[in-house]
């Protein structure tokens, strides 16, 4: 095993995840990893909970499965082991060590997690329909780049304020973008759980990728629907604050938070703080969000994808099921401007 000599950044990771079935389901389908890319250690131990940023940086994953039966909690350990794996067999062993390298990496493994994902399926018919989300992000330096299918989330904590970083590729994502319904009315929906995208269902997925510069003492939070379906952000922001550094704590309290609102569904959640002379201090005028990163050869451009529902509640053992296969992102629009005015 190669292991690279840490080259010090100035940045110091800690990080830590936790996940937890909740309150109706059977088993869980949600799967995290965090690992120090440099060092080529995946784990929760130690010397990843806390560790310099290396060269080659560090990685998150949440993924949230579906499918039903045993083929979500596959989907979403195939996709997150998937894309670490293709991290250490690629990025690792090229010379280039720029951002856009790195970005494009990670735009890259999130494509054949899709593929590797896509292909068990087909030959594994009891598993047909199985599919993850996907939440990636790569730290490189003073920057993050994340890569997003479907609808688990990255937030930004920064002086006691959370920013999403992600945008959903949801239904009710697509109406708020459209001005037709706000935000508020989005969460209240009970289409919320209508994904345009997953891991696995498809043979070609349309990944976001975006990128965020860090300061000194900012938090990354990740996690599932399950997290995001029950808790604020403004409640994240508070969670992550209050604990003065104490992760383990603060991922305890906000799964503790979602289960105490009925935890209808898996709970994930990731938080890393970092912190250290080689960031800078926070300035007023700095831009936070979701912002695209460009890629200057996007050689994996690919087409819009069918449309996934969540099952819900009621029905605990299948998150998601495959809706209409086909649909253009025009007719999906369309539909979706339907369920508006007969009222969602």
């Amino acid at each position: 095993m190669k292991l690279f000599r840490s080259k010090h950044s100035g940045i110091r990771v800690q990080v830590f995840g936790k996940t937890d079935v909740g309150r109706t389901r059977e088993h869980n389908e949600d799967c995290f990893l965090v690992a120090d890319l440099t060092q080529q250690r995946a784990s929760l131990l130690p010397e990843v909970r806390e560790h310099d940023l290396g060269p080659k940086g560090s990685i998150l994953i949440v993924a949230d499965g579906m499918g039903g039966a045993a083929a979500g909690e596959i989907a979403s350990q195939m996709g997150a082991n998937g894309i670490y794996r293709h991290m250490v067999d690629t990025w690792l062993q090229d010379a280039e060590t720029t951002p856009q390298k790195f970005a494009y990496r990670l735009k890259e493994a999130v494509e054949l997690a899709n593929s590797q994902i896509h292909e068990y399926a087909k030959e594994h018919p009891q598993y047909r329909g199985m599919g993850t989300t996907a939440t990636v992000v790569g730290i490189l330096e003073d920057h993050t780049y994340l890569t997003q299918v479907g609808d688990s989330r990255a937030y930004l904590v920064r002086g006691g304020a959370s920013i999403q970083l992600t945008k959903d590729q949801s239904l009710m994502q697509r109406l708020v973008d459209a001005g037709e319904i706000t935000e508020e009315e989005a969460e209240k929906s009970e289409r919320r759980n209508i994904i345009l995208q997953a891991l696995g269902p498809d043979p070609r997925v349309r990944v976001d990728l975006t990128t965020q510069q860090v300061r000194r003492g900012d938090a990354i939070v990740l996690c599932s629907d399950g997290l995001s379906g029950q808790v604020t952000r403004e409640e994240i922001a508070d969670a992550v604050s209050r604990d003065d550094g104490d992760l383990v704590t603060t991922c305890s309290r906000l799964i503790d938070l979602a289960n105490e609102r009925g935890g209808p569904d898996n709970i994930t959640v990731v938080v890393a703080r970092l912190d250290g002379h080689g960031l800078k201090e926070p300035v007023d005028d700095d831009e936070m969000g979701h912002r695209v990163y460009p890629l200057l050869d996007p050689e994996a451009d690919t087409d819009p994808l069918p449309v996934y529902r969540s099952d819900g509640p009621p029905l605990p053992e299948n998150r998601m099921r495959l809706g209409l296969a086909g649909l253009l992102a025009a007719a999906i629009t369309a539909a979706a401007l339907l369920f508006v005015m007969i009222g969602i």
